[in-house]
C-alpha cells in the first residue's frame, strides 16, 4: 500500500479553509492593530466592551461564538478517534506523545520564568496551537511535505487542543456553582440517552440542547465553551468516514466555513486590538512574556521532537515511512503557532489585568509569526522527499511492523 494515505474529503476541506481562514486571520489581525493604535483607538477598543443583553460584545465573542469553535475542535477530535489517525491506539501513540511533549516541555519553560510570581496562571499559554493556523501555512507546502506530516500534524494538533481545553476546564474555572454544573452535565446526559438509546438522528434536538447546556455552563463558572466539546460528544457519528448521512459529519462540513471565515476573524478583531505603547520592546523581556515566546518559540519544537525521538527509540511507535525526522522538526515548529488557543487562555489567566493581557498577546503574535516563518521555511527547503529517504513504493505502510 502506498504511503501516501489517501485523506478523507472533510479532511482536504478543512486545509483548504485553513489556508484561506488563516490568511483572513492575518488580515483581521493587522487591521484591529491599526485601528487599535490610530485616532479611532478608543472608540473601537470602546465597541467590544459595549453591553448587550448582559454581556460585552467581547465576552459574546470569547464565550458564545468560541463555543462553536470549541465545537468544531471537539468534532473533528470524535472523528479522528472513531475514523482517523486516533482510531488505532499503536498508530495514535505518536501524535499522542509528540503532543504531550509539545504541552509539557512549553509549560516548564513558562514555570521556570514565571514560578511562585502573580504571573503563574499564564502558564497555560504556550501549552496551545493553534490547528487552522498551523495547517494553513503547511497547506501552502502543497505536495512539498508528504501526506502523512499533513496526517501528523492535524492529528498532533488535535490531542494538542484537547490537552488545552482541559486545563481550562481544570485550572481557569473561577467560582464554580455544582448546581449548574450539574444541570449543564444533566443535559449531556440526556443527549447521550438520544444518542445512544433513543437514536434519535435529527440535528436539531441536540443543538437546542447544546445551547440550554450552553447557558448552564456559563452560569457554573467553567467556561462556557466546553460545553461545545460536550455537545460534539453527544451528536451521533457513523462508523464509516465521510458517511453523508451521519450528523456529526454533516454539522462538521457545515461548520468549517462559518468557523473560518466569520467566527475566528471576528474573535480576531474582538482580541487583537493591542495598544503599543512606548515601552513594548521592554514588556517582551519580563518573566511572563519571556516564558511565552521561548515556550512557543524552543519548547514546542524541542518537546515534540525530543517526545517523538524518545518514544520511536523506545518501540512505543515508529515514524510513518514517508517521514524523516527533519520533517518531525518541521512539524514541532509550526506547533509553535499559538496565536487563536494562546490569546483565549490569555484572557483566562488574567483577567481584569489589561497590561499583563496586552503584553502576553504581544509575546503570542510575535512567537506565532516567527514559529510560523521557521516552520515554512524549513519544510520548503528540506521538506522535499531526498534520494536517502526510504521508498514507501516498496514498503507495506500496514504492516504490522510498521507500528
Amino acid at each position: 500500500m502506498r504511503i501516501e494515505k489517501k485523506l478523507s474529503h472533510t479532511f482536504n476541506e478543512f486545509m483548504q479553509s485553513g489556508k484561506a481562514g488563516g490568511i483572513l486571520l492575518i488580515l483581521c489581525t493587522i487591521v484591529s492593530l491599526a485601528l487599535a493604535n490610530s485616532a479611532l483607538g478608543a472608540d473601537y477598543l470602546g465597541f467590544w466592551h459595549r453591553y448587550v443583553a448582559g454581556l460585552s460584545i467581547e465576552h459574546w465573542v470569547n464565550d458564545a461564538l468560541m463555543a462553536i469553535f470549541f465545537l468544531l475542535i471537539g468534532l473533528e477530535l470524535k472523528r479522528e478517534l472513531y475514523n482517523g489517525e486516533l482510531s488505532d491506539l499503536r498508530r495514535a501513540m505518536l501524535p499522542i506523545l509528540a503532543a504531550a511533549g509539545g504541552i509539557a516541555v512549553p509549560a516548564l519553560i513558562h514555570l521556570a520564568f514565571n514560578g511562585g510570581t502573580p504571573t503563574q496562571a499564564g502558564i497555560g499559554i504556550p501549552m496551545a496551537t493553534d490547528i487552522a493556523f498551523a495547517l494553513g501555512v503547511l497547506s501552502l507546502l502543497g505536495k512539498r511535505v508528504p501526506a502523512s506530516l499533513k496526517v501528523f500534524l492535524a492529528a498532533l494538533a488535535v490531542m494538542d487542543d484537547l490537552g488545552a481545553i482541559i486545563v481550562i476546564a481544570v485550572f481557569y474555572t473561577t467560582q464554580l456553582s455544582f448546581a449548574y454544573l450539574c444541570a449543564a452535565l444533566g443535559v449531556f446526559a440526556a443527549l447521550f440517552l438520544l444518542q445512544r438509546v433513543l437514536r434519535v438522528r435529527a440535528l436539531w434536538p441536540y443543538l437546542l440542547g447544546g445551547a440550554l447546556m450552553w447557558f448552564f455552563m456559563l452560569q457554573s463558572g467553567v467556561h462556557a465553551t466546553i460545553a461545545g466539546v460536550l455537545l460534539a460528544f453527544a451528536i451521533p457519528d457513523s462508523a464509516v468516514e465521510d458517511d453523508a448521512a451521519s450528523p456529526s459529519h454533516r454539522l462538521e462540513h457545515v461548520l468549517h466555513k462559518p468557523v473560518a471565515f466569520l467566527i475566528l476573524p471576528i474573535f480576531a478583531l474582538a482580541n487583537t486590538g493591542i495598544v503599543i505603547g512606548a515601552g513594548w520592546a521592554a514588556e517582551l523581556l519580563t518573566s511572563n512574556s519571556l516564558g511565552i515566546l521561548l515556550g512557543l518559540g524552543i519548547g514546542k519544537p524541542v518537546g515534540i521532537f525530543v517526545f517523538t525521538f524518545a518514544a520511536v527509540a523506545l518501540g512505543a511507535c515508529r515514524l510513518p515511512l514517508d517521514l524523516a525526522w527533519r520533517h518531525v522538526l518541521g512539524a514541532g515548529l509550526l506547533g509553535g503557532i499559538g496565536f487563536t488557543m494562546s490569546i483565549f487562555i490569555t484572557n483566562l489567566a488574567f483577567v481584569g489585568q489589561a497590561e499583563v493581557i496586552n503584553a502576553s498577546k504581544m509575546a503570542i503574535l510575535l512567537a506565532s509569526l516567527v514559529a510560523g516563518l521557521a516552520g515554512f521555511f524549513w519544510l520548503k527547503f528540506l521538506g522535499a522527499p531526498l534520494a536517502s529517504d526510504p521508498d514507501p513504493e516498496t514498503m507495506d505502510f500496514d504492516d504490522d511492523k510498521a507500528h
